[in-house]
């Protein structure tokens, strides 16, 4: 398994490819990952001008660290093929698939990938996939779409079409989303793939982007989509451990080892009954932290 499909992703964050002063230094704002859209953010008389911007910038540009994905055109277009030869020759490190509605269409991606990369001479497996749901039908399909390729790191809600396939808007509350949400999250867990929750688009409400990025965190989210890079810090701060819920997660990972090894199977901590369905979650309180870089402990 390619090791990247579990890499810390909290901010997937959208640049132009049709604008190179966009794409040229984005890791200065120390995003996890960057999107580099081929699709709607271009013009389609631009189209070929932004894949040639696109390529040259993974060819030449150190993006230190960051990953590199890229949003190609839809399979409903004659673009997305290019797109991918485009993509894979630069050594993008993950396609993102716009409109998923089954997983055939995963299947359609992984076939040209695959191909792109033997022809490019890339390593066979290196380029991942992930899968934008955008419609009620590829929402209620998560799950099927979530198991299709083993290059499938995770999928990602796009809320804006989404929203006007259920024939409603966008409201800021996000009830209108409460569905789609719950059922991506269930399904990606179910897969054991990454989830990523819609963008926000509302610059001048950041208080009400810092309520949704703790909701979708709640919820069981992975990270979250974002089209500026003042929206990075917020997320940021949200997912990342605090000191101490990374003590109270050390005190539960050790104490757990400790009695398991005395055939103690409950037990208290900081006086909270505790047993062994708490030490997944420790330890990935623990994994959260070391990602993030806030933590250099051995548990």
């Amino acid at each position: 398994m390619n090791p990247n499909k579990t890499r810390l992703r909290r901010t997937m964050m959208f640049l132009n490819c049709q604008k190179p002063s966009l794409i040229k230094d984005p890791y200065v704002y120390g995003p996890d990952s960057i999107l580099l859209d081929l699709e709607d953010a271009v013009a389609e008389r631009e189209k070929d001008a932004a894949r040639y911007s696109l390529y040259r910038a993974l060819r030449e540009i150190d993006y230190r660290g960051v990953e590199r994905v890229v949003r190609i055109n839809g399979l409903d277009t004659g673009l997305w093929e290019e797109d991918i030869r485009c993509s894979v020759a630069g050594g993008c490190d993950a396609i993102r698939i716009p409109k998923t509605e089954t997983a055939q269409d995963v299947r359609r991606v992984e076939a040209a990938v695959a191909a792109a990369e033997q022809e490019f001479g890339t390593e066979e497996g290196r380029t991942l996939i992930m899968a934008a749901l955008e419609s009620a039908r590829g929402v209620l399909n998560a799950l099927e779409i979530c198991t299709s390729s083993q290059r499938l790191f995770g999928i990602a809600l796009s809320g804006g079409d989404y929203t006007k396939d259920l024939q409603t808007t966008i409201s800021g509350t996000g009830v209108e989303l409460m569905g789609a949400r719950q059922h991506m999250i269930i399904a990606a867990r179910a897969a054991g793939v990454q989830c990523f929750d819609t963008v926000w688009t509302d610059l001048d409400d950041m208080e009400g982007f810092r309520r949704e990025v703790e909701t979708i965190r709640a919820m069981g989210f992975d990270g979250k989509s974002i089209v500026n890079p003042r929206q990075i810090p917020v997320v940021h701060d949200i997912y990342t451990p605090k000191e101490k819920d990374i003590l109270v997660a050390e005190k539960i990972v050790r104490e757990i080892d400790r009695k398991r090894a005395q055939g103690i199977g409950v037990f208290t901590v900081d006086g909270k009954m505790i047993d062994i369905a708490f030490y997944d979650g420790a330890k990935r309180t623990l994994a959260l932290a070391r990602a993030s870089g806030v933590y250099k402990g051995e548990l």
